[in-house]
């Protein structure tokens, strides 16, 4: 063969030796024959003994022995599967070295959340998250609102985010579900006609959450534009203690229906006389730099 010839074969891609042939060869060495090779690859025997040919013939050595018994590694293809198996080791260090510089292997994501989203939605979203990339950590902080949400992704403290939309054009949300206030009256309530009215709500002892609230100014504006008024009796503070209340037959309430779930049984709920609808979207910083851990953990969030 001439030099030139010799050159060529040398940096010709299609003459290098591949991972695929190296990892045939070392299943060969440790399974003792081509047919187990093949079961245990699940190739065809002719593809693992054609992959082991031309690795020979590339090679320019013979790294096996046949025989009616099996394939028996010669003295040089002893060494040769010594190097395959090193060369095997490097590789799977590369690809985790790669998948570790992608996020998503190892590395966490910083989830803000508000009170209902964070029982409610984000602990089967956590989990499918978790059974996908194990050795990501999940952090998640609860607050009071989704101002705070908010504040908690402009100052770095969180990657992703739960607010109402729309939001300032700083953030890049995604819808993720409508959160629909309702009115939640206790069993003995009887109502008078077909459909609740505002009347009913009016006429009724509420109990309801300070009206400070975030959540709540929604609430009380839009019942103001309408040219009505609650009689609220009370103020409560926590959702769940205001439900309890009104199934026990204390009064009556309107919340978002996520912050009410689970809501018992014997609780009536209706739709407000005029819809009010909260719109829940999950968000990140628009212009900040996200890692692929955190596009895994929108994937898992967008529906």
């Amino acid at each position: 063969m001439c030099l030139l010839t010799a050159a060529w074969m040398k940096d010709n891609p299609q003459n290098q030796m591949k991972l695929s042939q190296l990892r045939i060869l070392v299943a060969v060495a440790d399974q003792d024959t081509f047919s187990e090779a093949a079961l245990h690859l699940e190739m065809s025997q002719s593809a693992v003994s054609h992959s082991i040919s031309a690795l020979e013939e590339h090679l320019g050595v013979v790294l096996f022995w046949r025989g009616r018994h099996g394939a028996k590694l010669t003295p040089v293809g002893e060494r040769i599967v010594d190097h395959a198996r090193m060369m095997l080791q490097h590789a799977e260090a590369i690809a985790q070295e790669a998948d570790l510089t992608r996020g998503l292997k190892g590395g966490q994501v910083r989830v803000a959340s508000f009170r209902s989203i964070a029982i409610h939605l984000l602990p089967d979203a956590i989990a499918q998250f978790s059974q996908r990339y194990p050795e990501i950590v999940v952090n998640l902080s609860e607050h009071d609102n989704y101002r705070q949400v908010e504040k908690a992704l402009r100052e770095g403290r969180a990657d992703i985010g739960f607010t109402i939309l729309p939001t300032d054009n700083d953030l890049q949300t995604w819808q993720i579900l409508d959160n629909e206030y309702v009115a939640l009256f206790p069993p003995s309530f009887k109502l008078p006609g077909q459909q609740l009215t505002w009347a009913d709500l009016a006429n009724h002892s509420m109990i309801m959450p300070p009206a400070d609230r975030i959540m709540m100014r929604d609430v009380y504006d839009h019942i103001q534009s309408l040219g009505h008024k609650l009689n609220v009796i009370s103020e409560v503070e926590t959702d769940t203690t205001i439900v309890n209340l009104v199934a026990q037959g204390l009064g009556a309430t309107v919340l978002p229906r996520l912050a009410a779930e689970p809501i018992p049984p014997q609780v009536q709920v209706f739709s407000l006389p005029v819809p009010l609808t909260r719109v829940i979207g999950v968000a990140v910083l628009a212009d900040a730099l996200h890692t692929p851990a955190i596009y895994a953990f929108l994937d898992v969030l967008k529906p």
